[in-house]
């Protein structure tokens, strides 16, 4: 049980993910995005992203460039139902909540286009982007912990735990491409995108005797600590295309898997002696951890309805089950990820374009994939925002993204290996702002 307990206190690193996208990938990062969802066959600067090849038609030459700043705010919670907690024959529930928040996310965008070529650039987060903190721990922490000392005859009624854990996670990503005409209706792109990762974990536990045990109170019965950072990069190759057809346009890109390994840089590490070295060893400062960024497909089409109006759909497809993570972790996956965008803008006047978008999210989720330090729900999204046209060269968006996700339930025999019955139902929230400040010339 002390080995056990160790590897779940070792695997601190919480999902700190609070855009749209797959596991480790932000496809919000352009606030046109927050306003409309499906962008992908869109002609603007942030198609730098969402639609690179379609660059080649942006209708000025010159610069295009846009700023944008997102706020992100996703709560995490547990509802965690066991014999366990008290011992005493009864099932109970204890609820877990953490908070992950990431008040200003900004990313850039820029586009030099001259007639049939477009050399373009940005900066973003492009996955992760917030840091998740459990005031109160984590259900496996204090199943381990209860499990560990009742081996020893220390039942829950005679002691307390203290516990607490951070995780954050940050990918950003620099990128750079080329885009070209071919024709009056075919453009192509290819570039790539530098990804640097930046990660972190810091956890404890304590369980000490109450203050009404005859000469035991305040002593420590059980302790656990992991201070660690992690690091690490890795190269994305990207290829687009865009066919324009009258009123239809067709927009389509392939991201090529990521091949990434995060480094640990440990700063503490606290077990009971009792653990084997071979058990600390892949928490140890210097060892590697996959980490690789899925191979991702996006295809689109957006139609013109009338000259003001305006309406999109798409697909992304994340290639998870091949992307290694920690322990071959992708291999419990059902299937990859799945999701259905759809968007409609409108152009009241000139100066004013309001827009509305739709995200279907299906993960291939299983019970052996998810875990309380990183849960995942499938889920469905909706927003809504404007642009507003100041003149010919200024421009903003404003949006507003929420998330509305399926709860998951996790049964369980030997609830975290402990050998009694266990639920754990996993839910989450989640709502994104976000602005950009565009400008061509």
């Amino acid at each position: 049980m002390k080995k056990l307990l160790l590897i779940g206190a070792a695997t601190l690193i919480v999902s700190t993910s609070t855009f749209a996208g797959d596991y480790l990938t932000n496809t919000n990062q352009h606030a046109a995005f927050l306003r409309m969802a499906a962008r992908g066959a869109s002609i603007d600067v942030d198609g730098v992203y969402s639609n690179p090849a379609g660059l080649a038609f942006l209708p000025k030459n010159g610069f295009h460039l846009s700023l944008t700043g997102q706020s992100a705010y996703q709560t995490r919670e547990i509802a965690a139902t066991s014999g366990l907690w008290t011992l005493d024959g009864q099932e109970t529930t204890q609820n877990y909540k953490g908070t992950a928040s990431a008040p200003f996310i900004p990313s850039f965008h820029g586009v030099y286009k001259e007639d049939k070529w477009a050399i373009s650039a940005s900066f973003a987060v492009t996955g992760g982007g917030g840091k998740a903190s459990f005031d109160n721990g984590l259900p496996m922490f204090n199943a381990l912990a209860i499990g560990m000392l009742y081996q020893q005859q220390i039942t829950p009624d005679k002691y307390t735990i203290n516990t607490a854990m951070d995780g954050k996670q940050y990918i950003y990503g620099v990128q750079l491409g080329l885009s070209y005409r071919i024709n009056d209706w075919l453009g192509v792109f290819a570039g790539g995108r530098m990804n640097y990762v930046k990660s972190g974990y810091e956890g404890y536990l304590t369980a000490t005797f109450k203050k009404d045990i005859p000469q035991m109170g305040g002593m420590d019965i059980a302790n656990l600590a992991l201070d660690c950072d992690q690091s690490g990069w890795g190269i994305t190759p990207i290829i687009g295309i865009d066919a324009k057809l009258g009123k239809w346009n067709f927009g389509a890109k392939y991201e090529f898997i990521t091949n990434l390994n995060i480094e640990n840089q440990t700063h503490k590490l606290e077990a009971p002696e009792a653990v084997p070295a071979e058990v600390l060893k892949p928490y140890a400062n210097g060892e590697q951890t996959p980490s690789d960024i899925p191979a991702m497909l996006s295809v689109a089409a957006g139609y013109e309805i009338l000259p003001n109006l305006r309406a999109s759909v798409e697909y992304h497809f994340f290639d998870d089950k091949h992307a290694g993570m920690l322990n071959d972790r992708q291999k419990t996956l059902t299937h990859g990820t799945h999701e259905y965008l759809a968007g409609l803008e409108w152009d009241i006047i000139k100066e004013l374009t309001i827009s509305g978008g739709f995200q279907k999210t299906s993960y291939g989720l299983s019970d052996d994939f998810q875990t309380d330090t990183s849960f995942y729900c499938s889920s469905y999204s909706l927003g809504f925002g404007a642009r507003v046209n100041f003149n010919a060269a200024w421009s903003i968006d404003v949006a507003y993204f929420w998330t509305n996700y399926d709860d998951y339930t996790k049964t369980l025999a030997s609830y975290n290996s402990t050998g009694m019955k266990g639920t754990d139902v996993y839910s989450r929230t989640n709502k994104v702002f976000g602005l950009s400040l565009n400008y061509n010339f």
